[in-house]
């Protein structure tokens, strides 16, 4: 996934849309996503954000190159938090019900992906939960960035959960606002979007993302652990 930069210089930001022999994991393999409970506040979060993305496409028109189809920013594993997580162990426990041909797709790709890149997932494949140390960090900079999303329906080029995919895959495309580790601020999307457009044009469609309420409802379920989509779909 790759954001460009306009208006001012900072680093790109991961993602937006709509992106191990661990196949034998067993009944020790427990995912980060299964042991939190999705708060009743990630209901008016996603509206917000889906609110505010309409509007950003709204301002944008065809500057936002973002249709269906177009899945550049589905591939390449990304940390998602514990909302995330819990977010789309709740869309397969449906899809489940009501789709369960859908689900099990999902899950054989999820399972498909484990087995190709598990191995080298930088952390514990068994909690799912990416490692720490700068070492861990700097592997995950270059982990699987060539693989698609499970979620990614190759035939149709749709994200199978996308009513339950994490807050960064709704977010990239639009112009939004990203921070470096200086402290200097600039405007990132995706480098298919706004193409020939000016400062002003990439300024005038930005898409406010409420970090500040994701946030709080991080601290009220007390979670501050990441995994990746892959694992976050077989729980």
């Amino acid at each position: 996934m790759v954001l460009r930069e306009s208006a001012m210089e900072a680093p790109p930001r991961p993602d937006y849309r709509s992106p191990c022999a661990a196949c034998n994991a067993g009944p020790g393999f427990v995912p980060y996503a299964a042991v939190m409970a999705l708060p009743a506040g990630d209901f008016e979060l996603v509206q917000i954000v889906d609110a505010a993305l309409a509007d950003a496409a709204r301002r944008a028109g065809s500057l936002l190159a973002c249709r269906v189809g177009c899945t550049q920013c589905c591939y390449g594993a990304f940390a998602i938090n514990g909302l995330d997580a819990e977010r789309l162990r709740t869309g397969m426990h449906t899809l489940r019900t009501s789709e369960p041909e859908l689900a099990a797709a999902i899950e054989r790709r999820a399972h498909a992906w484990l087995a190709e890149y598990g191995a080298d997932f930088p952390g514990d494949v068994q909690t799912g939960m990416p490692g720490t140390s700068e070492e861990d960090c700097t592997r995950f900079e270059d982990f699987a960035n060539d693989a698609p999303c499970p979620a990614l329906d190759p035939a149709t080029g749709r994200c199978d959960v996308y009513e339950w995919r994490p807050m960064t895959c709704r977010i990239f495309g639009p112009p939004v606002r990203t921070e470096s580790d200086d402290g200097v601020e600039g405007l990132g999307h995706c480098e298919l979007c706004f193409v020939g457009a000016t400062p002003d044009q990439v300024a005038a469609c930005e898409m406010p993302v409420p970090h500040e309420r994701e946030q709080e409802l991080l601290d009220e379920v007390g979670s501050g652990e990441e995994t990746v989509v892959a694992l976050a779909l077989l729980r």
